[in-house]
């Protein structure tokens, strides 16, 4: 999960000097960013089973730190009134990491990113809140029933799991909109990132017994890191130049699905078809969702919204 600025920001300033327009619509951009997200977890999945979820997921935030950093170049020089929420803003992006790799060590992807969806969903709901909105929890909440229907025995440690992730990722999106209030561009996210790194790097060397030196294994956590995080923000920056908010959180709902057919192409992980009916619940109450919060005022400028899908950005990364 990413922050990127605001299309209402982007289309007041238009592109940049010698920036070229993309040549690809924006609906095709924003599902690169989406197969580019759940690739980098399907290959984390692979590397969780060669050296744990634990060993995985610190060398991914360390070395997306690290590279945020070196890409970003954050300026220091932030308002005093931000540093509490950048460092909330990377703790919650360290805690709903951690979980969302416990979780996809456990159950199926497909299923953890529909399950830690009803983080953001409700974060949407709760800030348009309207009494019509209790059908969409409700909705949100069958689907994610149907979801638990599995053929063997359901993995209530991965359920556990996804839920606190999609507790992180609503954490994430009330940090991030209180940091975009004293921060510009991406200095905040380059910076929770970077404390995110401060934080992995010792529990990695913790458990350096199970930190493997292979090269293959050391390129595919740098591949984690640029696919999960950084490429996607690059791809929803651009995406976001040449669509409106409401539209970008329609397409997002998507996600879930997507992740499903990933984790079915790539890592052999089937779904029951109630299983896909409760995927479908959830990305509809998340477009209603999004509908609701479209009928808002729009965000002033300078606002953030969240590169992964967030109904209430339709209000604003992993």
């Amino acid at each position: 999960m990413t922050l990127v600025p605001a299309v209402r920001t982007a289309r007041l300033r238009g592109p940049g000097r010698g920036e070229r327009r993309s040549v690809l619509p924006a609906p095709v951009l924003l599902v690169a960013a989406m197969v580019s997200i759940h690739l980098g977890s399907a290959l984390a999945k692979n590397l969780i089973e060669i050296a744990g979820a634990h060993t995985t997921v610190c060398l991914r935030l360390a070395l997306a730190g690290i590279l945020a950093l070196l890409i970003w170049r954050p300026s220091l020089r932030v308002d005093p009134r931000a540093y509490p929420g950048i460092i909330a803003l990377g703790a919650a992006m360290a805690g709903m990491n951690f979980c969302f790799y416990a979780a996809i060590e456990r159950i199926p992807l497909g299923m953890v990113v529909t399950i830690e969806f009803l983080g953001p969903l409700c974060v949407g709901l709760l800030a348009a809140w309207r009494p019509g909105n209790l059908l969409l929890v409700g909705a949100a909440g069958v689907g994610v029933l149907l979801l638990t229907d599995s053929a063997g025995a359901t993995s209530w440690t991965g359920i556990g799991f996804a839920l606190l992730s999609g507790l992180g990722w609503g954490s994430y999106i009330v940090f991030g909109k209180v940091v975009a209030r004293h921060t510009s561009g991406n200095d905040a996210l380059a910076l929770a990132f970077g404390l995110g790194a401060l934080v992995s790097v010792p529990m990695l060397l913790s458990g350096s017994a199970d930190l493997r030196l292979d090269p293959w294994f050391l390129a595919g956590s740098v591949a984690v890191a640029v696919f999960a995080s950084l490429l996607p923000h690059a791809i929803e920056l651009k995406a976001l130049r040449g669509m409106d908010v409401s539209t970008f959180g329609v397409l997002m709902s998507m996600e879930p699905a997507v992740a499903a057919l990933i984790g079915l192409a790539l890592l052999g992980e089937t779904l029951r078809p109630v299983q896909w009916v409760g995927i479908a619940v959830v990305v509809m109450a998340s477009v209603g969702a999004t509908k609701l919060a479209a009928r808002r005022a729009p965000a002033p400028v300078g606002t953030l919204v969240p590169s992964r899908p967030v109904p209430d950005a339709a209000l604003p990364v992993p």
